[in-house]
């Protein structure tokens, strides 16, 4: 049945990707698993139809074709496997359910856009609401650990087999999103090692991305050997990016005025483009100088930033990355932090096929 599968996502596009110039995952430096991977400079969105758990979702063709009409080559899919399998029964998964993710990766092969798929929610852990899982990845006893790393690894080894036809050129796996906050990265690293080890079981040749620790934000040194890409994030300082938002600890914001740009701080260091450089770009570096691969895998601001702060703080990140080379993924396409239909209060929109969209934010984003 997955041999079937396959082969109807290679027939569905074939026609299609004929025309489609995909970049190439080239070598590098070695790792322990051979040549560290080169990536394109891939940049793009986050589209969130199965972050949720959802079932019957759809991912939308419109948002692959502007992605691609607005030169944007990047989709990231957070998953919850919610979407295909239950926190009851970990080891069952339903092929049907599948159906949305083999949808987005046809149409990421018909326009040109690279696919990244990634376990939001993974059995075992999510940085939302992780506590509903039956046994966890981290902080756990070592049997509960077992069990749900058990389960988390046959995902991915599913997964794999599912999609081993398609090319890393166009599909990327992201192990589990955004771990959390932790003093000591051994679990983490033996937990990344256990699911790269599923997959490559499978698909030795399937690239792979890990979320940096402490929700992305930290490089795991550890994981440099393993020939894969580490995945940052772009979200600090949290006064700018999550004003007001409910879902982050009060303690994580780094004031509670006013978001401004540049920012001081409750203990009065500012928050400037300097700042950035020193806490989003040179702490990664060290990882850099090893060969592996950096990509930001979530960035963007919340609706309720002023949308002139806003701006000036997107325009720092994004020329710091433009500096570095490296791609991103911005959350998202719409909704809330989105180019399209964000709720904005201080945005002229512009009604375009169906949506109000942020031009200004758009041509920033395109800019860079």
């Amino acid at each position: 049945m997955l041999q079937d599968r396959r082969g109807f996502l290679q027939r569905s596009v074939g026609a299609i990707v004929s025309t489609v110039a995909y970049p190439l995952i080239k070598p590098a430096q070695a790792s322990e698993d051979g040549p560290q991977p080169t990536i394109p400079r891939w940049r793009g969105f986050n589209l969130t139809e199965l972050a949720g758990g959802a079932r019957r979702q759809r991912y939308e063709e419109a948002d692959f074709a502007l992605m691609a009409e607005w030169g944007f080559n990047f989709a990231r899919l957070p998953c919850s496997y919610w979407a295909w399998s239950t926190k009851e029964h970990w080891m069952t998964i339903s092929e049907v359910a599948l159906q949305p993710l083999d949808r987005a990766i046809t149409l990421g092969r018909r326009y040109g856009v690279h696919v990244n798929l990634c376990l939001h929610r993974i059995p075992g852990y999510c940085v939302n609401n992780g506590a509903v899982e039956p046994d966890r990845l981290f902080d756990s006893p070592p049997d509960s650990m077992e069990r749900a790393l058990t389960a988390a690894a046959y995902h991915w080894e599913y997964l794999a087999k599912r999609y081993k036809d398609v090319p890393s050129g166009e599909l990327s796996f992201d192990l589990l999103n955004e771990p959390p906050f932790m003093t000591d990265q051994s679990q983490y690293v033996t937990i990344a090692n256990r699911l790269i080890d599923a997959i490559r079981a499978v698909d030795p040749d399937r690239l792979i991305f890990a979320d940096g620790a402490d929700l992305g934000q930290t490089p795991v040194i550890g994981l440099a050997n393993r020939g894969i890409v580490q995945s940052t994030r772009g979200y600090l300082p949290k006064t700018v990016s999550h004003y007001t938002a409910t879902w982050v600890p009060p303690n994580e914001f780094e004031s509670s005025a006013n978001p401004t740009w540049p920012l001081i701080d409750a203990q009065g260091f500012t928050w400037d483009k300097e700042r950035l450089r020193v806490e989003l770009i040179q702490k990664w570096q060290p990882l850099e100088k090893m060969g592996v691969p950096i990509h930001v895998g979530e960035w963007g601001c919340f609706n309720k930033t002023p949308h002139d702060v806003c701006l000036a703080w997107m325009k720092d990140l994004l020329e710091l990355w433009s500096e570095a080379g490296w791609g991103w993924s911005m959350w998202n396409l719409r909704g809330t932090f989105g180019i399209l239909d964000s709720g904005r209060p201080d945005v002229n929109y512009e009604t375009f096929r169906g949506h109000r969209l942020d031009r200004e934010m758009l041509e920033l984003l395109r800019a860079n």
